[in-house]
Formats: C-alpha cells, sequence, structure tokens
C-alpha cells in the first residue's frame, strides 16, 4: 500500500505538507501511517510532533508554527517560518494559523450548515453548491484553529465577511483562468476574509486561501501579519 506525499509552497507564503493515498487501510492505521510519512520527510531530520495545553500541535526542536488537519485519504500539516519571538502556545498575530481539509463532496456539511453559518453570513454561500458550503466549513474550522481559543462558537464568534475563491494548488497564478472580481489581475481578490469577535469587545481579522487538491477542499486561516515564507525559504 503506498501513500503519496507532497510538499509544496502556495502564494500567500505558507508551507503545505499532504500525504494522501492508502483509501483501503483502516482509518486509525491510515492515519498513524500518514502522520509517520510526514515526520520522516523532515528536511534535516526524522520529525516530531507534540501538542500544547490548548490542543494546538507543535514539532519538537522547530520554533515555527504548524497547524494539522486530516480527513479520510488526505493529512495536511500548515507550517510558518520560525518565529522564537512569541510563544507559540498562546495566541500571536505573527503566529496566528490554521488549516482545515474536507472532501469537496461531502453533502453533511449542507445537512448543518444552520450549526456554522449565522443567518447574515448565509447569502454568501447557495446551499445547492456542496462544495461551495464545504469551503464555508474549512473556513471556519481554520479560523478556530489559528485563534487557539478552545469554546468559540462558530455561529457566533466566528463571522466570514468574504468567502474564499478557489485559487491555485502551487504558487504559479495565470489571471486568466480564474473569474476574477473587478477587473483584478491579483491572486489576493482570491483570498477571503473572516472576523473574530472577542469576550473583550475587539475583534481579530483572518485572511482565508482555499485550494482543491484532488478530490479536497484545503483552506487556510492565517493574520495578514503572521510570519511567511519568501521563494527562498521553501
Amino acid at each position: 500500500m503506498e501513500l503519496i506525499y507532497w510538499r509544496h509552497p502556495t502564494l500567500p507564503g505558507i508551507k503545505v505538507e499532504e500525504v494522501s493515498g492508502g483509501e483501503s487501510l483502516p482509518e486509525k492505521v491510515w492515519l498513524d501511517m500518514a502522520r509517520q510519512v510526514y515526520c520522516e520527510n523532515g528536511v534535516d531530520a526524522y520529525r516530531e510532533i507534540g501538542h500544547f495545553h490548548s490542543g494546538a500541535p507543535f514539532l519538537y526542536g522547530y520554533a515555527g508554527r504548524i497547524s494539522i488537519s486530516h480527513t479520510e485519504g488526505l493529512f495536511a500539516v500548515a507550517t510558518l517560518p520560525a518565529t522564537p519571538e512569541v510563544e507559540l502556545g498562546v495566541f500571536s498575530e505573527r503566529a496566528a494559523l490554521g488549516i482545515d481539509v474536507e472532501r469537496a463532496d461531502r453533502e453533511q456539511v449542507v445537512k448543518i450548515l444552520d450549526r456554522f453559518m449565522a443567518e447574515e453570513e448565509k447569502p454568501l454561500v447557495d446551499s445547492s453548491d456542496v462544495e461551495l458550503c464545504v469551503r464555508a466549513w474549512t473556513s471556519k474550522e481554520a479560523v478556530y484553529k489559528a485563534m487557539l481559543s478552545p469554546g468559540l462558537d462558530f455561529r457566533r464568534d466566528i463571522r466570514i465577511i468574504r468567502m474564499p475563491r478557489p485559487a491555485p494548488v502551487v504558487p504559479v497564478f495565470d489571471p486568466k483562468e480564474f473569474n476574477l472580481p473587478d477587473q483584478s489581475d491579483s491572486w489576493r481578490s482570491l483570498l477571503g476574509e473572516a472576523q473574530v469577535s472577542l469576550p473583550d469587545g475587539t475583534n481579530q481579522s483572518f485572511l482565508l486561501f482555499s485550494y482543491r487538491s484532488d478530490d479536497f477542499v484545503v483552506t487556510l486561516a492565517y493574520a495578514a501579519r503572521c510570519a511567511k515564507f519568501g521563494k527562498s525559504g521553501l
């Protein structure tokens, strides 16, 4: 049984690593093997994943934020550059990152739309468009992970202001391939935006970047000020 490992940069400057394949394996076995494949493909050495008390993942010996997501058939890890100036166990805009993945055809997401989308957000999605609803779900999940604040309510506390449009899976952007708003030729016009309402009355904003990886929707949520890789850093 062969698992496929893929390491690639993205247009926002966030590294994403994916493990897919092995569909016939039992779920727990598949997840254990996917994690192993990821850990074995470190640039310099074997990687080991740990978790903070909040549940957020980290890599032993690495001072950069990672975020992990998996669903049946895909395991994905997003990584920011090292930020030793911030404490990774608590929220910081400098290291604010979340990733979520889901099958593009998961109709169950449509059935629970009322549970995670507020009434004012519903005009952003068409309930007959399953993939669009999945993109909304993964956007909320990614923001939740990026905030490192357990207990946030998807409907009340996390609001999608603008849905992300499907973006290129790799950092090669040809505006002719996309139906861009306002005749824009910038990939940034594909970004979505979300906002989190905090208990102290302030708001935290996130950008949303989403792409299709074979049969899956992959969505990243990150703060505009977070650390990013340059072309030489990937």
